[in-house]
């Protein structure tokens, strides 16, 4: 009697103590998942919070960064530069003592007529190459005037850099000529920065660029090697034919052919245009730079053909 009694008792302890190790883990269980669940929120809170920060010293690091005129251990840096209105000027590639207004009044109707060897060979090979490029581009004009202009600002780097060479080793001044062909494949040049902002080139145009600069930089660095008169020549009949492209624009402008969309913003202040300028009157100045540097180029062939160097005769510095 006594032994069962005690047995029940026995039971009775180790099922209490049993119940009591439950009811314990599962409180320490569901204390465990508290604890977890405020740590994951206090996490989750500091990394918003940290990533709110970021954010907030990025843009701050962006705006200082955009007021910041950049300056090193050097001392360059750029001048403050404005308008005329007092407004900042916003171009690196021109400065506003560089732009100019076209004389448009220039004789558009000019021509070298050949006469000698040497010319009737440059003309005749400028009618050939133009075969070429009436076959794939026809009337688009705008890609025909960006592919014109990528050529046309070759021959006044090479001829500059060929007379800088001549000049370092002859130990003798250019007469200006240097600047004055330098002066003409930056014109040229401003003439494509302002027509890619017109026409999106598309890649295989790209690639035919890529393709066309690379042979004619080369042909003529070879051709003012060895001919300075007939690479002049060559280019003065150049210059005629962008004439004759950039008047065939114009007319497609005024039959309707072509939208007569607002100037770009860059072509505005390289010629010092109107604010309402438009795609006539930015294809009107091109064509008379165009007129410009054919009188140059014809010039220096013509010094040469009198057998004379450039550096005989004064340098058309700023002729636009």
């Amino acid at each position: 009697m006594n032994q069962l009694v005690a047995r029940s008792l026995m039971r009775g302890l180790i099922n209490g103590a049993k119940c009591n190790r439950s009811i314990l883990c599962s409180v320490t269980r569901v204390e465990l998942r508290d604890e977890k669940a405020a740590f994951g929120r206090m996490m989750s809170t500091e990394t918003a919070l940290a990533e709110k920060n970021q954010k907030e010293k990025s843009v701050e690091e962006v705006e200082k960064q955009s007021k910041v005129v950049f300056s090193s251990y050097w001392g360059i840096q750029r001048p403050k530069i404005t308008r005329e209105d007092g407004s900042p000027w916003p171009w690196n590639c021109f400065m506003p003592w560089e732009t100019y207004h076209a004389d448009t009044a220039i004789d558009l109707s000019k021509h070298h007529v050949p006469k000698t060897f040497v010319d009737k060979v440059a003309y005749r090979t400028v009618k050939l190459l133009r075969i070429p490029t009436d076959i794939f581009f026809q009337r688009r004009y705008g890609c025909r005037a960006m592919m014109l202009e990528t050529v046309a600002a070759v021959p006044g780097m090479v001829g500059g850099m060929l007379l800088h060479l001549r000049s370092l080793r002859k130990f003798e001044h250019s007469g200006g000529w240097v600047k004055a062909l330098l002066e003409e494949a930056e014109n040229e040049r401003m003439h494509l920065m302002t027509m890619v902002e017109l026409v999106r080139p598309k890649w295989y145009e790209r690639l035919l660029v890529l393709t066309v600069q690379g042979v004619f930089f080369n042909a003529f660095f070879v051709l003012y090697v060895l001919s300075p008169k007939a690479a002049h020549r060559v280019v003065g009949y150049l210059e005629e034919e962008a004439i004759h492209s950039y008047t065939e624009f114009l007319k497609d402008i005024d039959s309707g052919a072509i939208e007569n969309v607002p100037a770009p913003a860059i072509a505005i202040d390289y010629w010092r245009l109107p604010k309402d300028a438009t795609l006539k009157d930015v294809i009107t100045v091109i064509r008379a730079d165009e007129a410009h540097h054919r009188d140059v180029n014809h010039f220096a062939s013509d010094i040469h053909f009198q057998g004379k160097k450039l550096n005989e005769a004064p340098a058309p510095i700023g002729y636009h």
